[in-house]
């Protein structure tokens, strides 16, 4: 009989641990999800807060609880912003930013293509050359630019944005993509080369459709930039049919002083754009940044 009972205990022994391993893995699964969800929040919250604090009337900003839903909530801030040429700015931000981003990205990539594939003296140096430029900070360089501008007759346009956006993007961008272009494959460049391909087919065959989370994170980067850039702006800028949406603000919190809500209604409109490329590109701009680093 004694001898009977103890395998028995064994068995019930041995299945009491499992579970307690089981409870204490699942504890440690727990642990991470928990600790994720609380930086969601403490991270998503500034852009609720933004949101509800932009239906507030202004009479019930200063009653509500800040941190609840409005208890009348109305879009008569936003149609307040947008009926003070919010919609110009916005389409001058848009101009400036998808022609910056477009140039970045094809100089870059054909510098990249010369520098990673066509290895001499020459692309060698041009390469130090941009990495130099990655050291110069924008503040140093505004007085030099903004002499340039002038004396090329683009000061208060559009153009005068977006030169210097190029010149301070390309630097990064031809890092991101050297970085991930030297990994493709060598047998691939020269199988193309041998069945007399020749580089601008290399090019747009072989290096771009590879080269597409760099390109993709270099188009996200760079957007986010120079969507937010407000240096530039304040100095070669000076007319209001040329503002930027990081001016505008500016010029909207002067001009809605004690209209709180108005303000956060400017700048949640202003930032919307970023946070859905964010939202949607997220995994293609951390998979672009890691993957040239990580091969």
């Amino acid at each position: 009989m004694g001898v009977g009972i103890l395998p028995e205990k064994a068995a019930a022994n041995q299945q009491q641990l499992k579970k307690q391993r089981r409870s204490s893995s699942n504890l440690w699964e727990i642990i991470p999800i928990l600790f994720g969800v609380i930086w969601l929040i403490i991270a998503f919250y500034p852009v609720l807060y933004m949101f509800m604090t932009s239906l507030r009337p202004l009479t019930d900003f200063f009653t509500d609880i800040p941190w609840l839903p409005p208890t009348h909530p109305t879009f008569a801030n936003y149609g307040d912003i947008l009926s003070n040429d919010f919609g110009l700015y916005f389409a001058n931000t848009a101009f400036v930013t998808v022609c910056s981003v477009l140039l970045i990205v094809v100089v870059s990539l054909f510098a990249s293509y010369a520098i990673s594939k066509i290895r001499n003296g020459f692309t060698q140096a041009v390469f130090s050359l941009f990495l130099v430029g990655l050291a110069i900070p924008l503040q140093a360089t505004i007085i030099p630019i903004y002499a340039m501008i002038t004396d090329l007759h683009l000061y208060d346009t559009l153009f005068a944005l977006i030169l210097p956006s190029v010149a301070f993007g390309i630097p990064l961008s031809i890092l991101v993509l050297v970085t991930y272009i030297r990994d493709i494959p060598k047998e691939l460049h020269e199988s193309m080369l041998l069945d007399g391909a020749g580089h601008f087919r290399i090019l747009r065959s072989l290096v771009v459709p590879l080269s597409r989370p760099a390109l993709i994170t270099v188009v996200i980067y760079e957007t986010i930039q120079v969507w937010n850039g407000f240096l530039f702006p304040l100095v070669l800028t000076q007319s209001a049919s040329v503002r930027v949406l990081p001016l505008a603000l500016w010029s909207f919190q002067g001009q809605y002083t004690t209209n709180v809500p108005a303000i956060l209604a400017a700048v949640f409109l202003s930032a919307t754009p970023i946070i859905l490329l964010y939202i949607f590109g997220r995994r293609q701009l951390l998979g672009g940044l890691v993957a040239g680093f990580s091969k």
